[in-house]
């Protein structure tokens, strides 16, 4: 990632960031920390009927800085959903990027759900994130992320700073997928390019790791295809893994679409109910 002039010294000068750090363990006797730093907090809310075990991920500092340092791993041996307590901020850093990873681990027969909510992107903000998902034989997950370009209710657009977004599938320490969004220097011109983002203001993904990702191709598309009009949207299959993703200029629409798409797509491929976390729906 290419920091902007004078990041060298202002490392040298500013204090350490936050170093959150949380271990979530999951097996027959339910979903638990194993470890746990400020400012990251684990709560295990009451599943509804008919849900798998429930974990809400909070940063009670608000927020993401420059500097940060943000480590979540999740090791799933049986059924869980994982969530986050409300859209994450990724504040504008005056020279450091905020270093963000979660290891998703999904061991044989277990579905694991991995649905934080939004990550917004102030202007200025300077990201480096890493999701590792490693789905073993027998295994299955399904997780996803949506990304806002800028503070949209307040007219913001984020115009500056340096995005790096990395999604990587593994199983048997194989990679299946890797994939990375990278953004600096002239962010605007990037977004509203027509040849590129085209105006967008958020980027939604979804992405299924199991043993049958192609045999639901089909209803991954036509789930998607049933976004509104002004999100553009298509899913496909690579390595034994699904991608589903949805573009558009407006992020309310997008997070609805994204929503749709996973009711229906969990109950089809986990038996499921076909709804929503209910910190989701406040």
């Amino acid at each position: 990632m290419t920091m902007c002039a004078g990041a060298s010294r202002y490392e040298r000068e500013a204090p350490p960031g936050a170093d959150g750090a949380l271990t979530v363990a999951v097996d027959g006797r339910g979903l638990r920390a194993r470890r746990q730093r400020a400012p990251l907090r684990l709560f295990r809310p009451r599943p509804a009927r008919g849900e798998p075990p429930l974990g809400v991920i909070a940063n009670v500092s608000g927020g993401v800085l420059g500097g940060d340092r943000i480590e979540i791993e999740i090791d799933a041996a049986a059924d869980a959903l994982v969530t986050g307590q409300a859209a994450e901020k990724i504040y504008r850093s005056a020279g450091r990027a905020a270093r963000m990873r979660a290891a998703l681990t999904a061991r044989d027969g277990a579905a694991l759900e991995w649905l934080p909510q939004a990550t917004i992107l102030f202007d200025g903000a300077m990201l480096d994130r890493e999701t590792t998902i490693r789905a073993e034989p027998g295994a299955r997950c399904l997780a996803g992320e949506i990304l806002v370009f800028g503070r949209v209710g307040m007219g913001e657009r984020l115009a500056r700073g340096a995005v790096r977004d990395m999604w990587r599938v593994e199983r048997r320490g194989r990679p299946l997928w890797i994939d990375a969004l990278q953004l600096e220097g002239d962010i605007g011109a990037r977004l509203a390019a027509p040849d590129g983002f085209a105006g967008a203001r958020c980027l939604a993904t979804a992405i299924y790791a199991g043993a049958d990702p192609e045999a639901r191709l089909d209803e991954a598309r036509a789930a998607a295809a049933a976004a509104p009009d002004g999100l553009r949207a298509a899913a496909t299959a690579v390595n034994g893994v699904l991608i589903a993703r949805w573009l558009g200029a407006d992020p309310a629409a997008a997070r609805a679409a994204f929503g749709s798409f996973w009711v229906a797509f969990r109950a089809a491929a986990f038996g499921r109910p076909p709804q929503l976390p209910t910190i989701w729906r406040i």
